[in-house]
């Protein structure tokens, strides 16, 4: 597989998660005051509409520390870097290269959100009682799919295989 085609749909896969994440996005901000929400399936499923200045799962979600923005940017540049080096240096792989994709698109996602509103709009809530789980968002979800479909490939590489 050539150079240009590799890239080609990482870019295509990273841009419909970018896209699709957006929308969803900018529907929830358009139509949710923050902190507010409402269920879709009782018992288990929210829309909510939550602001987090922090990583995953809430961590480090603090609205006075402005140096999480600077290694939030950080962290998505070594990932793109780290992407494209996975790219240009493995055995072509349609799997591999939806789940860099994904990863990207995911990470441009939320990044989109730091750089425009210094927070990361969350929006699905999942629960069982009073269990909830973290609220997340599409790029969350591109992000986890694509480390699954990422890790399948490149777990089942034989080190051969990784050399060119």
């Amino acid at each position: 597989m050539k150079a240009a085609k590799r890239y080609g749909l990482v870019a295509l896969v990273a841009l419909i998660w970018l896209v699709l994440d957006q929308l969803a996005k900018a529907a929830v901000t358009a139509g949710i005051p923050p902190g507010r929400g409402f269920p879709v399936i009782d018992g288990c499923f929210n829309i909510v509409h939550v602001l987090n200045r922090g990583a995953a799962f809430g961590f480090l979600n603090n609205e006075d520390t402005s140096w999480q923005f600077w290694l939030f940017l950080g962290a998505a540049v070594v990932v793109g870097g780290v992407i494209v080096h996975i790219v240009r240096t493995t055995p072509p792989s349609r799997m591999l290269f939806f789940g860099l994709g994904s990863i990207l698109g995911g990470a441009a996602g939320n990044l989109v959100d730091r750089v425009r509103f210094r927070a990361v709009t969350d929006f699905l809530d999942v629960y069982w009682g009073a269990w909830h789980w973290p609220a997340f968002n599409v790029a969350d979800i591109a992000i986890c799919l694509g480390v699954v479909a990422a890790g399948f490939v490149l777990l089942r590489q034989s080190p051969e295989e990784g050399k060119h």
